[in-house]
């Protein structure tokens, strides 16, 4: 993971040299420091990090019908409005077991009739004793099966209905086909009885709205949050920036080579279909972006430690720095940190609160007021390296 502009927080010293003009050599005085007042400031922080373009939600089209394909109406890349026809299977079968599922009705519906009148006529002679039990329950029972018969007949001529109608595939969505798996003559067996059962013929996806994945490091994963603005860019179009939003942090992490990252998904609205499945994008999120009333360079902050190695350098007594430092900080090197200001009686160290930073400069919630002035330092071994490249260029060009 980088941020932009980001610095170092150390400050590369510069080493000022004057060669001697008119009367004679004049030489400025190694600096190792750089003075900056404390004033308001910008600040602005970004993660960066790559993606994938998917698509937010895809839909399988399959047929459940067995046979010969036909037709296919779409080829990948199209996009078809919803109820299009996308595949006709070979009808012939279909259409005989329709034809075979009306006469079965047929012949169930005159089998009833006549098990009704035999009915009625048995139940009248039952009911004046011409008749024994046992006839009449014969012809209760052949009323009922002819009943049960119709029923069977109707489901069935359904049943055809609805496999005659399966050989004509629509599309259930308006979208754009993304995949194509049969073709045209291709013969298909479709197990319909089986859970998610057909032939997978093609994929679709509404691309009106995608989502880019992308992984975003454990250290920054905590300033993301649902519903964040991000900006992306796709090698196909690098003058072009693209809008999203943050939809969804998903908890669970990936590890790669030690690094371990959380895909974030971001939804981003492509009404002219310029994203396209499979794209690589580099994403940028904004995670601060504020003026703050008072901050510091980052570099100027010192901790106990360093502190005492630079201390020296600026004429600070080994015995002030003791005491200034035998105090224990509530929240030292955490959100409390140590500045050197310069004073009218030279540099002092002072306890500062700092709050939101880019890196670059550090929001001050304490210890210090605006316009006064700090040292910004580099660490003791870069100040003496500074010093000897200074002394070689002295005595190479002095």
């Amino acid at each position: 993971m980088k941020y932009i502009n980001v610095k170092f927080l150390t400050i590369l010293l510069s080493t000022a040299i004057l060669v001697g003009c008119g009367g004679g050599d004049k030489e400025e005085e190694f600096k190792f420091y750089t003075l900056k007042e404390a004033g308001a400031q910008q600040l602005e922080l970004t993660v960066e990090a790559s993606g994938t373009v998917e698509a937010i939600s895809s839909i399988e089209i399959k047929s459940k019908a067995s046979g010969q394909v036909l037709f296919l109406g779409a080829e990948v890349g199209d996009y078809v409005e919803e109820g299009v026809v996308l595949a006709r299977i070979d009808q012939r079968t279909p259409t005989n077991t329709l034809a075979q599922a009306n006469a079965d009705l047929e012949v169930a519906k005159v089998r009833l009739s006549n098990a009704q009148n035999q009915f009625d006529r048995s139940k009248r002679l039952h009911d004046e004793g011409n008749i024994s039990d046992k006839s009449f329950e014969d012809a209760q029972e052949a009323f009922s099966s002819a009943r049960a018969q119709l029923v069977r007949a109707e489901v069935f001529l359904e049943n055809a209905r609805i496999a005659l109608d399966d050989t004509s595939v629509r599309s259930p969505i308006a979208g754009t086909v993304i995949s194509r798996l049969a073709e045209v003559g291709q013969v298909i067996t479709s197990p319909t009885s089986a859970v998610g059962g057909g032939t997978l013929l093609m994929e679709m996806a509404d691309l009106n709205k995608v989502r880019v994945r992308a992984l975003i490091d454990e250290i920054d994963i905590g300033k993301i949050s649902i519903g964040q603005e991000v900006t992306l860019k796709v090698s196909a179009y690098r003058d072009k920036r693209f809008t999203g939003v943050v939809s969804k942090i998903e908890p669970m992490s990936k590890i790669d080579q030690n690094v371990t990252t959380f895909p974030v998904l971001i939804d981003i609205e492509n009404k002219d279909n310029l994203l396209l499945i499979g794209m690589n994008t580099d994403v940028e999120i904004e995670i601060l972006n504020e003026e703050v009333a008072l901050a510091l360079p980052a570099g100027s902050l010192r901790t106990r430690k360093d502190v005492v190695s630079v201390a020296g350098l600026l004429g600070i007594k080994e015995s002030d720095l003791e005491s200034f430092l035998s105090k224990k900080v509530p929240g030292e090197n955490f959100d409390t940190f140590i500045v050197l200001k310069k004073t009218n009686k030279g540099a002092l160290p002072f306890w500062v609160k700092v709050g939101k930073t880019d890196l670059n400069h550090v929001e001050v919630k304490g210890g210090i007021t605006e316009k006064e002035i700090v040292y910004v330092l580099p660490s003791e071994g870069l100040i003496k390296y500074q010093q000897r490249f200074s002394e070689r260029v002295k005595g190479r060009f002095g």
